[in-house]
């Protein structure tokens, strides 16, 4: 049975696919039948790739179309609550490809900047949800000293890399020395965040790094 307050709100507000925007019918929740078809999903080792200061990282789907728009209005629009659907679905994928080979989830941070202009973490709101998915917690243990552009609007791979390069540091040692650590992130395009936050990990004696995205770019 549907909570009264919840039904309420379906009234007011009815739910959409957090994908194409189609109002969700009868029993859908998240996302449509449709989209649940047809999503660019990824599959077997498609939704994994290895990293240099990263083992492994995994992603359930492929970063275009309805996916992109998606992930675009998560990330500039407020849709925070495409956070639910989304750390749901990476939960899966970690349980397929990563069952018991973290202790640790974290997220990459955003600067302080960012985070002040868009009024909340993208990364930090997966983390927790897909940790909560997977009974567990998100813990802070990065942070961005290092206001950069968007790697979104840099073309080239080198110019990815450099942008990366310094900008994070551990904030929590303890929960990185002789930790299996598991990272979030929403995007993986070249991979040069995750090299940068699992290289500082790494330095910081973390015995391992994985890393988990919504989706995957390349």
């Amino acid at each position: 049975m549907i909570p009264p307050l919840e039904f309420l709100l379906d009234l007011l507000f009815p739910p959409r696919c957090v994908f194409c925007t189609a109002l969700l019918k009868g029993e859908e929740r998240d996302f449509c039948a449709a989209c649940k078809k047809d999503l660019p999903w990824l599959a077997g080792t498609q939704r994994e790739r290895t990293g240099e200061a990263f083992s492994l990282c995994v992603s359930p789907l492929r970063y275009r179309d309805s996916v992109r728009e998606c992930l675009r209005r998560y990330k500039f629009e407020g849709h925070r609550g495409y956070r639910r659907t989304l750390g749901a679905l990476m939960a899966q994928c970690v349980r397929e490809r990563l069952e018991g080979r973290y202790d640790v989830i974290t997220w990459v941070p955003l600067s302080d900047k960012r985070r002040r202009e868009r009024g909340y973490d993208q990364a930090q709101l997966l983390a927790e949800s897909m940790a909560k998915a997977l009974g567990s917690e998100a813990r802070p243990v990065l942070r961005k000293i290092r206001h950069t552009p968007a790697q979104s609007g840099l073309k080239e791979d080198k110019e990815r890399e450099t942008n990366a390069q310094g900008a994070y540091v551990v904030c929590d040692r303890a929960l990185a020395e002789g930790k299996r650590v598991l990272v979030v992130d929403d995007i993986v395009t070249t991979g040069a965040t995750l090299e940068a936050c699992a290289l500082v990990l790494r330095e910081a004696g973390a015995a391992e790094v994985f890393c988990a995205t919504a989706a995957r770019a390349r």
